[in-house]
């Protein structure tokens, strides 16, 4: 399993190496190996500082997550937006041009609660993006994720470019849930980006036996998670402060 970017480099997390590579990001999306990136941005590790504080009120802390679902889904759309080639007329001459392609559909998939927050920053980006909500609740005895709302469509073009946002992916659960069910209705792992706020080895190595080749951007990697299943240090519980419950 691959981290990119350089401030994880060098560590490691229950036996998974954590390491900086400077190829190309074409180059490692063919590689059969779950993919986690780490962006040095400071408005990343700004708003992920905001989040982390337990002093921050909940106003404060929807709009440290709004943020990061901006920038989290900027970095994630680098080399995962569908482009075509054409050329444009300028005031002087014509030129060159790359635009979105419109043919190709983009959607986002937000796991509910918490994935609502992401949501908002991610859709200032991608504002004709498809919105299908994906609601799972943790049994809190078991850990095992429970389907409660399901709104993805029977049946996705297999051109889709799939975001989820999910600010915390702990044990796994729930991202593993969401993932087959997009999987089991024409979803490509390979056109599919995870955006989160803080990742734990426990749910990554999970995702990158069953899905290599997807990639996963995060604003950091917490190594513990408590007897609960919350991540430590983490967030806390990202739904209730992003909604004051």
């Amino acid at each position: 399993m691959d981290f990119g970017y350089q401030q994880h480099a060098g560590k490691r997390y229950d036996d998974v190496s954590v390491i900086f590579r400077i190829k190309s990001r074409p180059y490692l999306a063919m590689t059969q190996q779950l993919l986690v990136y780490v962006p040095p941005h400071p408005l990343i590790k700004h708003w992920l500082a905001v989040a982390r504080d337990v002093a921050t009120p909940s106003v404060l802390f929807r709009s440290a997550i709004t943020e990061l679902g901006r920038w989290l889904t900027y970095e994630a759309a680098r080399d995962w937006l569908p482009t075509l080639e054409t050329t444009v007329q300028s005031p002087l001459d014509t030129c060159p041009a790359t635009l979105i392609n419109p043919e190709i559909p983009v959607a986002v998939v937000p796991i509910l609660r918490a994935g609502l927050g992401l949501l908002e920053g991610a859709q200032t980006l991608l504002p004709l993006a498809s919105i299908y909500h994906l609601g799972l609740v943790r049994n809190e005895e078991t850990l095992e994720p429970l389907c409660y709302l399901n709104k993805l469509p029977e049946k996705f073009d297999p051109q889709t470019r799939v975001l989820i946002t999910d600010p915390m992916l702990a044990t796994g659960g729930s991202i593993m849930a969401a993932m087959a069910e997009l999987v089991q209705r024409g979803v490509d792992p390979a056109l599919t980006r995870i955006v989160c706020v803080v990742a734990a080895p426990t749910a990554l190595q999970k995702l990158n036996a069953a899905y290599p080749g997807l990639i996963v951007y995060t604003a950091t990697i917490d190594a513990t998670l408590n007897s609960k299943g919350y991540i430590v240090p983490g967030l806390g519980d990202a739904g209730d402060r992003i909604f004051g419950t």
